[in-house]
């Protein structure tokens, strides 16, 4: 049954990659006609007006596990064929969702960060194969599950509000799929190194068999044949390399899952595919404020990729620091564990600090260190004075949201701020 049903994903994927094609053939040759703008498309939307309507019936629909549920029943009952797009347990897909409800309903007042995301995202979801007919049934069943799910108490206004909240948010996944036409819609990889550095934890190293496009700080979403459809994603752990190599760092979370199949089940050979790389925790150009790197966990895995970017462009090699600049900048790194033991890179991690005298290290070791974040954020403001430098946040969930809101109140702007928006998801 597993054969058939990959053999089927293959063979739709690939029609998926001819019909791309063809599109950008014509688009190259001029034949694709660009439609007439929508004169409603052009109104600015207005987002904080709808949160506040959405807001107001929260109660009526929250938590979501129930809309959820009666969404995707109603999805599947419309169009079967859409379930071979979801992987077999359902869990993880159900708690996503959530999160991105919680996340789009909450930033809805801030519009153009909202469609920025959503665009990222509808990139990166040209890999699981989705087509602008399949939002259409989302949209529907939707409609209908919100109707269910709140009952008497559930109105019209509320529910075009919500309507008009997913239409925003898939317009910017729509546009993002289709700027990118001309990119893979994903990579393959093959694993030339798996070591254990602990029980529960591996580092993973792939080599592409074609450039794979990011910077250092990015993150991309990795996708195992053990289990199908189902991506999570990684950090990538090093700087781009000539070589088409590319490292994660791989902590096992759960039974069952891709963490635990990355860690455990993996072997040197295996084939992964790899989607777009995202994120924006990423190095400016100037090179003119000096640098605050804050990392928990496997959390490491990024600041390691932006620590050799910075070395590289020192050294004048790869990635400058802006025409005419060099690279000068010092760092100061917080890295937060339970134990040493958990300091799982410490022999790389010596050997540069011993190398770099632009680098100081500082270890956070105790209770709560690399999880909670408690001690990490409070060693962080008790050095204190980081207003005027670039700080680079990446962790556990609790360790970045203490971190921030530590370096927030003590004056750090917004905009010298680098993290990924990070959400607790369950186990996998």
């Amino acid at each position: 049954m597993q054969a058939s049903t990959d053999t089927v994903g293959s063979e739709y994927h690939a029609l998926l990659a001819r019909h791309d094609a063809m599109r950008l053939r014509r688009r190259m040759l001029g034949q694709d006609r660009v439609p007439e703008p929508d004169s409603a498309a052009a109104v600015p939307y207005d987002g904080a007006a709808d949160q506040r309507l959405i807001e107001a019936g929260l109660p009526l629909v929250t938590p979501f596990d129930v809309l959820i549920g009666r969404l995707y029943d109603e999805m599947f009952a419309r169009r079967p064929s859409l379930r071979r797009l979801f992987p077999a347990s359902m869990e993880f897909q159900r708690s996503h969702l959530a999160r991105a409800f919680r996340y789009l309903i909450g930033n809805l007042h801030r519009p153009d960060e909202v469609a920025a995301f959503f665009g990222r995202l509808g990139r990166d979801h040209r890999k699981l194969g989705v087509r602008p007919v399949h939002f259409e049934t989302f949209e529907a069943a939707l409609c209908v599950a919100l109707r269910d799910t709140a009952g008497p108490g559930w109105s019209a206004e509320a529910e075009q509000a919500r309507v008009r909240m997913l239409r925003f948010a898939v317009a910017a996944m729509a546009a993002g799929a289709e700027a990118t036409l001309a990119e893979p819609a994903y990579w393959r990889g093959t694993v030339v190194g798996h070591e254990l550095r602990r029980p529960d934890l591996a580092v993973v190293r792939v080599r592409t068999g074609e450039p794979y496009p990011y910077r250092a700080g990015q993150y991309a979403a990795v996708e195992s044949p053990l289990l199908p459809q189902a991506w999570r994603q990684y950090s990538l752990a090093c700087a781009p390399r000539p070589a088409h190599e590319l490292e994660f760092h791989v902590r096992q979370t759960g039974t069952g899952g891709v963490s635990e199949v990355l860690v455990a089940h993996t072997r040197v050979g295996d084939t992964l595919r790899l989607g777009p790389a995202q994120g924006t925790m990423t190095l400016d150009d100037d090179g003119a404020r000096e640098l605050l790197m804050v990392a928990g966990g496997t959390g490491w895995a990024p600041v390691k990729a932006l620590l050799e970017e910075l070395a590289l462009r020192r050294a004048g090699v790869g990635g400058g620091a802006g025409p005419g600049v060099r690279e000068r900048r010092g760092v100061q790194l917080f890295l937060g564990a339970r134990s040493r033991e958990e300091l799982y890179d410490a022999r790389v991690l010596s050997r540069w600090a011993d190398r770099h005298r632009w680098l100081r290290v500082v270890p956070v070791i105790g209770e709560g260190a690399g999880r909670g974040g408690g001690r990490v954020a409070e060693a962080v403001a008790r050095r204190g004075g980081w207003s005027g430098h670039l700080a680079f946040v990446s962790g556990p969930p609790a360790m970045v949201g203490a971190t921030v809101a530590g370096l927030t109140a003590a004056g750090v702007p917004a905009g010298q701020l680098r993290y990924d928006p990070v959400l607790d998801s369950p186990a996998a």
